[in-house]
């Protein structure tokens, strides 16, 4: 998992189906691999700054903590709306969740996925969306499937049916499948809303790790808006090619100081819910049982530390509000679109008269984008968006992200040691801009 261990490659999936916008409802996931069997296992890189154009933008990744370093739509609307479905569970105790409870209630709606290609197998997690058979799962656990391969659905009650690729997004790490034949029981789990989370919530990861289905940890929200980045896998990986160039001679250790569009970056839900191999795409939840994350990454130790790998307590989910908006438009077109704002950053700080602050520093505008025409300029350093503060570039990146083709946000930068908040509306990512 750390950068300085290869990751697992993994079979190639197929051409996603275009299908109508999803109608998602208002409430109410084996042993592990032998050898010639694969888990996906994605490498996250922690990152002291990264200069990127902001666009909105693993079954499994990993961030090193090395010894001497601290890691840590307009155009397609969701039509899922933020937090509109009533949790199955009531708890009587917010301070003591019946956990037996919750498991119970989710269970059936988080199945495990396998991705068989000859002699090779990769195992995710993933979560039933609606009565139609389409599950969420993470894009690294589907990605590169083609002719040749299988992707095999194991419901909770161990049922099992096969399955298409509706559609992958590599920017968010996303993508929806589609069981043949669904059955008419399908239990779509409850979607929660991810900005009610706060720091302490307590939380349950469940999926199929190392091939355990079923399994469920408990932990609590650690920390919120973390941002964090992968490679981004795309269709086109060969089998056994390390996607994610992580210890490979020859390919690159940290995340590209440009914009290449080939970063995975969230901002994501930072947990002490135990995640491991085959977590991944698999269900967050709250204790009412809702969806608020799709497990998607870990933090774990360099090869200074033993090369250790599996959870240390730090694990990443993607909020489910990013991913109920990119589900949808998977679903809908087999593609998601994502926001644009038009700048290339790096980290800096900047006075706001008082004191100095670390941010993002703006490095270069493009001309006709968001970010010209809200009046940002080279050398402004963005502290805050819509009221969270930015840190980094990263930071900024993550946030830009998860937003919506459409949204408005507020910036807040610093410039000539004075504090400027500025409104910019996002537009879309053209194909072509990086």
């Amino acid at each position: 998992m750390p950068a300085a261990g290869a990751p697992t490659a993994y079979p190639p999936p197929t051409t996603p189906p275009a299908g109508p916008p999803p109608s998602f409802p208002t409430r109410d996931g084996a042993e592990p691999a032998q050898p010639g069997k694969r888990r996906r296992l994605t490498e996250l890189t922690a990152v002291a700054a990264l200069a990127a154009l902001l666009a909105s933008g693993g079954t499994y990744a990993a961030v090193q903590l090395d010894d001497s370093s601290q890691a840590s739509s307009p155009a397609s609307t969701s039509s899922l709306g933020r937090g509109a479905d009533t949790g199955p569970v009531v708890q009587a105790d917010a301070t003591n969740p019946n956990w037996t409870a919750t498991a119970a209630a989710v269970a059936p709606s988080v199945v495990s996925i396998t991705v068989k290609s000859g002699q090779s197998e990769a195992q995710g997690s993933g979560v039933i969306i609606d009565a139609k058979g389409h599950v969420l799962t993470n894009n690294h656990v589907v990605s590169g499937v083609g002719s040749g391969t299988a992707i095999t659905v194991t419901l909770n009650d161990g049922r099992t049916y096969k399955a298409t690729v509706a559609g992958t997004d590599p920017s968010t790490d996303l993508a929806v499948i589609t069981l043949s034949n669904a059955p008419s029981d399908l239990k779509a789990i409850a979607i929660g809303n991810s900005d009610d989370l706060k720091v302490g919530d307590p939380v349950m990861a469940i999926g199929n790790p190392l091939g355990l289905a079923g399994t469920v940890t408990t932990g609590i929200v650690s920390a919120l808006n973390r941002p964090v980045t992968t490679a981004a896998e795309d269709d086109s990986q060969p089998q056994d090619q390390n996607p994610f160039g992580q210890g490979l001679p020859g390919l690159p250790q940290q995340p590209s100081t440009g914009s290449d569009g080939n970063d995975v970056v969230t901002n994501a839900i930072q947990t002490s819910a135990a995640i491991n191999p085959g977590n991944s795409g698999g269900a967050l939840v709250n204790a009412s049982g809702q969806l608020v994350g799709i497990n998607s990454s870990i933090a774990s130790l360099g090869s200074s530390s033993g090369g250790q790998s599996g959870s240390i307590g730090i694990g990443f989910a993607i909020p489910a509000n990013e991913a109920k908006s990119i589900a949808s438009q998977l679903i809908s077109s087999g593609k998601a679109e994502h926001a644009f704002l038009g700048v290339s950053l790096g980290d800096g700080t900047a006075s706001d008269g008082t004191s100095q602050r670390a941010g993002a520093e703006i490095t270069q505008i493009s001309a006709n984008t968001p970010a010209a025409n809200a009046g940002l300029q080279k050398g402004d350093v963005v502290v805050a968006v819509d009221g969270e503060r930015v840190d980094s570039a990263l930071s900024l990146v993550a946030n830009i992200r998860e937003r919506a083709v459409g949204d408005k946000v507020t910036l807040r930068v610093l410039r000539d040691g004075k504090q400027v908040d500025l409104t910019a509306t996002l537009v879309a990512k053209a194909a072509a801009t990086s």
